[in-house]
């Protein structure tokens, strides 16, 4: 493999919140080091839910940090969709990375209230606050993967359009099967109340991000 040799100038601000983001890491996991090892085990097994999900702790410190971590790798990963490769845009372009992590965070934020509410409204306390609570933990899981190719993307694989849309599409598929991993495992849950289920799906999983889709169009 043929290495190519990227020059890095006027790039600093991207290499602190790189930095900031490891520390973040290193922080939750001298913190919480049993709680970090069996949320890196996700993918393997699904003791992290069993032992640490029962109350659905998503305002816990643990998970605060690892939202933190969620919102600036995909802003990150995002900004790189945005400039796509160039170098002038690139460096010139903090402020556009401050507006899309806040645009992101609000999206992510008041998502997470209307559901509570809609929650609330529906008497689906349980199934929503389990759902909520697995999707943020598989959503931090995914960033930690968007935050390593962000540092290859910055550092040594120049992002272009082709290879950022495909990591993207990756990045969505994850997402479908952490889905239906949640589905599956709360099966009970949702088919006892199937019908509030599917309109909390179509109103506060789909509608969004087709509005959102309109409104980027």
């Amino acid at each position: 493999m043929d290495y190519i040799s990227r020059t890095i100038a006027h790039f600093d601000w991207i290499t602190y919140i790189l930095v900031g983001v490891f520390g973040l890491l290193a922080v939750t996991r001298w913190l919480y080091p049993r709680r970090f090892y069996e949320f890196i085990m996700l993918p393997i097994t699904d003791k992290y839910f069993a032992l640490q999900g029962k109350g659905y702790e998503i305002k816990h410190p643990f998970n605060v940090f690892l939202f933190t971590v969620q919102v600036v790798s995909f802003s990150l990963f995002v900004y790189f969709i945005v400039v796509q490769g160039d170098s002038e845009v690139f460096s010139d372009n903090k402020w556009l990375f401050v507006q899309l992590l806040s645009g992101i965070t609000l999206f992510v934020l008041g998502k997470y209230v209307i559901e509570k509410m809609i929650a609330n409204i529906f008497n689906i306390e349980a199934i929503v606050n389990s759902y909520l609570y697995e999707k943020l933990s598989y959503a931090s899981l995914i960033s930690l993967l968007v935050l390593v190719f962000n540092i290859l993307f910055f550092y040594a694989i120049p992002p272009n359009p082709l290879i950022l849309w495909t990591f993207a599409a990756i990045i969505g598929l994850l997402f479908v099967i952490s889905l239906i991993s949640s589905f599956k495992r709360n099966a009970n849950l949702i088919l006892r109340y199937f019908f509030y289920f599917i309109l909390y799906l179509c109103a506060l999983e789909i509608a969004p991000f087709v509005i959102l889709y309109k409104i980027l169009d």
